[in-house]
């Protein structure tokens, strides 16, 4: 007899469970070794980015068996909001989607239909209006190959659908966006926010950071949690001193940078031998940077 099973937990279940802010990372390396330690880590969620960085359908399969036996949520976030990209992912087994470039509801309520099979006929929405996911869960991990009893009439409550707030369109279309129905939650993008507002390369210049607390305030009041993306510490209080339900702290790539070059500064730039064997520039500093303070261009 076959297992049968259940699909874990969705990250806008764990969001409505929690009792405090869920606070994650991500993982941009499309390594699962490094997927594996950051879902260690004891953060609450870990992204794994498909925009900015090498993954693929494979890498990104790789990275989720890695992580599945810690208890954390894994977001996923394609390069671009496409319905047959989306149905890949779901296929895989992505339960939360984190999609990018969101800026109208009508692209919202477009990502909806993507996450969701067609509907029953007789009611007072066709079929494929409800939905246009292609069914093929009996070939994927999404239903363990049709182990999860009754995957098809109830595959929506197993997937999460976060939509990225992150151009002053967006920002002002966010009451809009908030009230599809079917997005579970925002997630604000300070650094393209910034680039949209004329101010690119400063994710926490205060028109930025007034812009992205008039999406956290919507969203508290739509009902709906809102995330950001905060490297910066200070940043990272503020907003959810302001009710952010999540937050992306920091990154494995940001992280191994930072830390690798406070060991250089440590152990090369700030010996003196070094400057005897004419490496002035070196020891004067060039490559050195203080792993404790953050960059901003998240």
């Amino acid at each position: 007899m076959p297992i049968r099973m259940n699909a874990p937990q969705t990250f806008s279940a764990r969001l409505a469970a929690a009792d405090r802010p869920q606070i994650g990372m991500w993982v941009c390396s499309a390594s699962p070794i490094v997927a594996e330690v950051a879902a260690g880590s004891g953060v609450d969620w870990v992204l794994l980015d498909a925009e900015h960085s090498p993954n693929d359908l494979q890498s990104i399969l790789h990275q989720l068996y890695a992580m599945s036996a810690y208890p954390v949520s894994a977001v996923v976030r394609p390069p671009i909001g496409d319905a047959v990209l989306i149905k890949q992912y779901l296929d895989l087994g992505v339960q939360n989607l984190l999609v990018p470039m969101v800026d109208s509801a009508e692209q919202a309520r477009e990502l909806v239909r993507a996450v969701r099979y067609p509907g029953p006929a007789g009611g007072d929405v066709a079929p494929a209006e409800h939905g246009a996911r292609g069914v093929g869960a009996s070939l994927a991990r999404s239903s363990r190959w049709n182990r999860i009893e009754g995957y098809l009439g109830r595959a929506s409550e197993t997937v999460s659908l976060i939509v990225q707030i992150e151009s002053a369109a967006a920002v002002a279309n966010v009451e809009e966006i908030l009230a599809v129905d079917g997005v579970d939650a925002i997630f604000i993008g300070p650094a393209d926010l910034a680039g949209s507002m004329g101010l690119l390369g400063q994710p926490s210049h205060p028109d930025v950071v007034d812009a992205a607390l008039t999406a956290i305030r919507a969203a508290r009041a739509a009902g709906k949690p809102a995330g950001i993306n905060a490297f910066v510490p200070a940043d990272a209080d503020r907003y959810l001193a302001e009710g952010a339900a999540f937050a992306a702290v920091g990154a494995d790539v940001a992280i191994l940078a930072r830390a690798s070059e406070a060991l250089a500064d440590r152990f090369i730039g700030a010996n003196p031998a070094n400057e005897r064997a004419g490496d002035g520039a070196v020891a004067s500093g060039a490559i050195a940077s203080d792993a404790s303070t953050p960059r901003e261009s998240y």
